[in-house]
């Protein structure tokens, strides 16, 4: 079984695969730079003491797409996710140095869309800077892969993802129901450079920053999943 393979398995099974060495450091310095040079005034732009985060990510940096989507991040999502596989959400985060933004364990239920209606099966609905948000149905959650693109060293001193393995497969499952004394967690330490694979459905969460070192993070979500003729990703961009 080559590398590739290996990490897909791994996404299967256990609901998260770490591959390392795909952005140089050049790279990331470059999309660093994009960053910083970015207009934070818009709504999507969140700031605060613990937390700075860019919403629709990749729609507000439009100039970045090339710098992300290089040789190496199209070869995975080829034989990992599939040719037809389109970005459905993007988001950016940079959890300071001095950061307690502490996120406890849960799922990522929710996806983007275009407006709020009535459907069956599609509830409940929130909505974050002027952006909407629904759970959908279970099987939509399932076909979607996370892939988180690490800009700084991380490890559980700086807020990488703990990870409660085979959680992806129980569906809805909810954080006060784990059950530790079957479960097991798994901390996800990532070089600068490397990426997350994950599926929303795996239970995770995230410490505060105690080694006084950023923790940035590029959060892209992709499906080949056509919703509802009514409704429509709100942040879809295909890749072909």
């Amino acid at each position: 079984m080559n590398d590739t393979a290996k990490h897909k398995q791994e996404l299967l099974d256990n609901g998260f695969s770490v591959i390392n060495d795909i952005y140089s450091i050049d790279e990331v310095n470059s999309i660093l730079t994009a960053i910083n040079t970015a207009d934070t005034s818009k709504d999507t732009f969140r700031k605060s003491s613990d937390l700075f985060a860019i919403r629709q990510f990749l729609k507000e940096l439009p100039q970045i797409t090339d710098l992300i989507f290089n040789d190496k991040l199209k070869t995975i999502i080829e034989q990992i996710l599939g040719s037809n596989f389109f970005v459905v959400k993007s988001i950016y985060f940079n959890k300071p140095e001095t950061s307690n933004w502490y996120v406890s364990y849960h799922q990522d239920l929710t996806i983007s869309v275009d407006k709020k209606i009535e459907l069956n099966s599609f509830g409940p609905w929130t909505t974050k800077q002027n952006q909407f948000a629904v759970q959908p149905p279970t099987e939509i959650l399932e076909n979607i892969t996370t892939i988180r693109i690490h800009l700084d060293d991380t490890d559980e001193n700086n807020g990488a993802l703990r990870v409660v393995p085979k959680s992806h497969l129980k569906k809805i499952y909810r954080p006060e129901t784990i059950n530790w004394d079957i479960e097991t967690e798994t901390a996800c330490s990532v070089k600068q450079g490397g990426l997350m694979l994950m599926k929303p459905l795996t239970l995770h969460s995230s410490n505060r920053t105690t080694n006084n070192r950023k923790r940035r993070v590029i959060h892209i979500e992709f499906s080949n999943t056509e919703l509802p003729k009514e409704l429509k990703w709100a942040e879809r961009i295909n890749l072909n």
